[in-house]
């Protein structure tokens, strides 16, 4: 992880984020020396997937009829 300053961080998103997408590279950024945040690489989460538990339910009934 690379440590950067405000001041820094402001001047260089740009080029930090196209490092972020190209490395993974992650950062800090601090103030005054401490830590306030990380940026790190977003991880893609797919929602298609199947969950392994809920694909094994069966409703047999119909939803979309009145109580």
């Amino acid at each position: 992880m690379k440590m950067l300053n405000i001041h820094e961080t402001k001047t260089k998103l740009s080029s930090i984020l196209s490092e972020i997408e190209k490395n993974g590279e992650k950062f800090i950024i601090c103030r005054n020396e401490k830590p306030i945040a990380d940026i790190i690489p977003h991880i893609k989460k797919s929602r298609l997937k199947p969950d392994g538990f809920l694909s094994q339910i069966k409703i047999n009934c119909d939803l979309t009829k009145p109580l």
